[in-house]
Order: structure tokens, then sequence, then C-alpha cells
């Protein structure tokens, strides 16, 4: 069965995280997607750790399923490469810094001239008018400029960036998201277009009701840790062996979850009667519920919690949700075989659709340098003795 995306060609002129995975998110989908890499090295993430064997497991996270062509990005006979290739790629993704694809004849202008359904997509760090046009596109950087960093965390700890890189991949996936959209829109108008998007206009996107607290009221959040910010109970709350989540969102849950916990009496206590007092006061009702839940551990009291309709369940660790049966039961995480890893485990396209084969969205590994460089070559129309004059002149790179 052909995957949704099958005939769509990708150029895939990304590196680090938010270009990567948004690339990736077409190739699991099934488009072709070819990663050109610069020679001598590739893509700066291979060098990046942890690493299993001498293969980087930051790169591995990013680009399965795709297939790998190395280049020297440097000489005017790649460029030249490049851009033939380009002009006969469906969409071309790029997330270099704001003016480089048009200081190295890749801008979109001259390129749909000759290809008026190319599709270009460009990743910024901070858009591409402004003051911070040119600033580096960096995560941490990103989560600090938007405001994420200024409501994540404790009020000990101050602004904390997120444990993952958000930024990055919150552009990714409005990359493909504005990628697929132009695709749909090519159908019926035959013309491609240039579709953008930035670290930072994703994440404030994100905000959600924290940023609306301000747009509309003038009210600037701060770091509040575990707790919801216009809620409460709901949050973290400390059991025999360890925290646990709650949300009981409704006056309804609020009055069970105090029958459940034996604190019935804090229903008619003029300091908790509405959500407004319950948020005025929750650091009372913290102690309150800590010490109620700490007569037994988490397990116990999402069973008993949930058992009567209240929303709970335990903080894992990435062991622990990895290993999970809700997770296994879900076919997240997926194997698929490397030549020399063995088999390696990925978290899996989180959609669901009837053609793609449910826990077979990993179907490729994330290519070795180079590996697919003659292969593709031939594709888009070099013959082999083309090609062999390309490798001996260090022009690409083919792996052995």
């Amino acid at each position: 069965m052909d995957r949704p995306l099958a005939g769509l060609r990708v150029v895939d002129l990304t590196r680090a995280l938010a270009g990567p995975f948004s690339t990736m998110a077409l190739a699991d989908l099934g488009a072709d997607v070819i990663k050109i890499e610069p020679t001598p090295k590739g893509d700066m993430i291979r060098q990046w750790g942890p690493f299993d064997q001498d293969t980087s497991v930051y790169y591995l996270s990013a680009n399965r399923n795709k297939r790998c062509l190395g280049i020297n990005f440097r000489s005017p006979e790649g460029m030249a490469v490049i851009r033939q290739m380009v002009l006969q790629a469906d969409i071309v993704v790029e997330n270099f810094k704001v003016g480089t694809m048009e200081s190295m004849g890749l801008d979109f202008e001259s390129l749909s001239a000759q290809n008026d359904r190319l599709i270009m997509a460009s990743i910024s760090g901070f858009g591409e008018q402004g003051p911070a046009k040119n600033w580096p596109g960096f995560d941490q950087i990103a989560q600090g400029y938007s405001g994420l960093m200024s409501v994540t965390g404790s009020p000990q700890t101050g602004a904390t960036r997120v444990g993952v890189p958000v930024g990055d991949m919150t552009a990714g996936l409005w990359m493909t998201v504005a990628v697929l959209s132009a695709v749909i829109e090519r159908a019926n108008t035959g013309k491609g277009q240039h579709v953008k998007t930035s670290l930072l206009s994703s994440l404030l996107s994100l905000m959600s009701v924290q940023g609306q607290r301000y747009l509309s009221l003038g009210d600037v959040p701060v770091p509040m840790g575990n707790a919801h910010p216009v809620i409460f109970p709901y949050g973290s709350f400390m059991t025999a062996d360890g925290l646990m989540n709650i949300a009981p969102a409704t006056t309804a849950m609020w009055e069970k979850v105090c029958e459940v916990l034996g604190l019935g009496h804090l229903v008619t206590d003029a300091r908790f009667m509405t959500n407004a007092d319950r948020v005025r006061n929750r650091e009372v009702l913290q102690q309150v519920f800590d010490q109620a839940l700490s007569a037994k551990g988490r397990v116990h009291w999402t069973e008993v919690l949930l058992a009567n309709g209240i929303p709970a369940g335990p903080i894992n660790t990435i062991a622990d949700a990895m290993e999970d049966p809700q997770v296994k039961a879900m076919q997240m995480v997926e194997s698929v075989a490397y030549p020399d890893l063995g088999d390696v485990r990925h978290v899996g396209l989180p959609v669901r659709m009837a053609s793609v084969p449910e826990g077979r969205s990993v179907f490729a590994p994330a290519p070795e340098f180079g590996q697919d460089s003659v292969a593709v070559l031939r594709e888009f129309g070099w013959d082999d003795g083309q090609i062999e004059q390309m490798i001996a002149s260090d022009v690409i790179y083919q792996r052995a």
C-alpha cells in the first residue's frame, strides 16, 4: 500500500533539528526525502553525542526513513548539482540563516522561474524581517526570547528551559503543516509557493492561555512549577513513593476527590468554596493534599482516583514511559534493523491512518553519510561516467 505522500520528492537541505524533524514526518508519511549533507563529515549533529558505538543518537532521532547524498557545498560543481536536483523536486526544505539560500543562488524567485510547481520551505530562528532576523536559530535562545522559559519552572528555580528542544520541534511541525497545505493548494492552482516559519513564531503559537492572559488582561504570568495557572487543585502531589498528577478540573471532581481522600470537610471550608478561593489558598491546600496522599503510593492512588472519575496518573521517567503497557499497546516504539547497530528502537509516527501500516511508520534506518549518493544521482539523470568524475574530484561523496 502506498503511503499518503508517496510520489512526492523532497530535497532536504536542513541540519540540526527543526528542519530534519519536519522532513522526517514527511518521510514517515511516504515522501522520498533525500537529505543532502556537506562533505567531509555531513550534518553537524552526526558529531553530537550521545553515541551508540560511533553513531550519533541525536542524528538517529530525526533522520530515519531518509536517503543521504554527500556533496561539496563549497564547490561550484556541487552547487550546480544541488540546483539541478532542487529544480526536479516537488519540495525543498532549508533552515539556513536568513539570506544563505540567496547567496548560494538558490533563491525561490529564480528557482520558481524555472519550476513554478516548486514548494520551498524555510525555517529560520527569528523570522525574515526585524532587528533579530540575523540571529542564529538555536532552540534555547528562542525559548528564552519567546517568553516560554518565563512560565516554565517554579518560583524557586525561576525561568527554566523545557526539557526537550521544543522550539525546534514545534517549528518543524508547523512547517510540515505548511508544506502539506502548499501541496494541496498546488493541486488546485498548479503553482508552488515559498512557505516560512521560525522558532520564535512557533513558540509564540504555543503560549495558549498564558499568552492570552497578557494580550487580554495585561497579566504577566510567572513560573508556577507543576501547578495549573488558573485551576486548583490541579497539578503534582506527593504520595508515599513519589509525585503523581491529579487533575480535578470541575466542581464535581473537586468534591469527589475530597471525598476519596477523606477530606470531605474541605468542600464547605470558606477558604476553598470556589475555584478562585482554592487558587488563592493553593499553598495551604497543597499541604493538606500531600499529607492525605502520603498514606499510599502512586499506583494505589492512580487506580482509586481513576475509578472515581478523577483524572490522575504517575509521573514517569522516560524509561517508565517507553516500557509502559499502554505505550506498547499503542505501538509507539518501533524497531528497524541497522547495518552496524542491529535492531534500533525509535519512537514512531504519532498518528494513525489506513495508508500507514500500524506499527510500521519506521521502515528504514537513518542513513549513513553519503550512502545513497550514486543511486540518487542516477535517478536525477546523471550517468555513471559523470558520477564517477564527481566522486574522483571530490564533488560528491559515496560511502563505500
